[in-house]
């Protein structure tokens, strides 16, 4: 037995686990050691950068409608205008006997030489001699800038009649 007893101390214990494995504070180790311990899964980068891709896509495409609805708006803000830079130039080639003051209503009229004529008389106003003489073009004020504001027009009652 002696014999054996010495073996035993000449023999020296050999770990069968792997000594990067094994250490003396376990609450450092980035896995769980233990069945109790929190469940750590490897995340899938491939789901996150589809996630993240998905969000971008998103918000670009949200940002994008809200700069198309902008340039819309000033598209037709700058066709209104054009518009209104065409009505002066043809009130301004037109007849007329009178100055026109800021902030008042006239009415634009094609004679029968298709000549433009400016008028205070608006198109429900005429007796029955002037009625057929001129063809009613458009109602339009003027602005502090001295272009026209076109308040209504023939092209604008011809589509109001069409749609009906």
């Amino acid at each position: 037995m002696q014999v054996r007893e010495e073996e035993k101390k000449k023999s020296k214990f050999i770990n069968p686990i792997d000594p990067d494995k094994i250490t003396e504070n376990p609450h450092s180790l980035e896995y769980g050691h233990h069945v109790g311990s929190a469940v750590i899964k490897a995340e899938d980068i491939g789901k996150q950068k589809g996630r993240a891709l998905s969000a971008m896509e998103h918000q670009t495409d949200q940002q994008l409608g809200q700069i198309y609805e902008q340039m819309k708006l000033l598209a037709e803000q700058a066709k209104k205008i054009n518009k209104r830079k065409e009505i002066s130039e043809s009130i301004y080639q037109a007849n007329f006997r009178f100055e026109p003051i800021i902030n008042h209503t006239y009415h634009l009229y094609e004679d029968e030489n298709t000549e433009n004529v400016l008028s205070i008389i608006a198109p429900n106003q005429w007796g029955r001699s002037r009625k057929n003489k001129y063809l009613w073009v458009a109602t339009i004020k003027l602005l502090a800038d001295h272009t026209w504001e076109i308040l209504e027009t023939a092209d604008e009652e011809d589509d109001s009649i069409t749609e009906d």
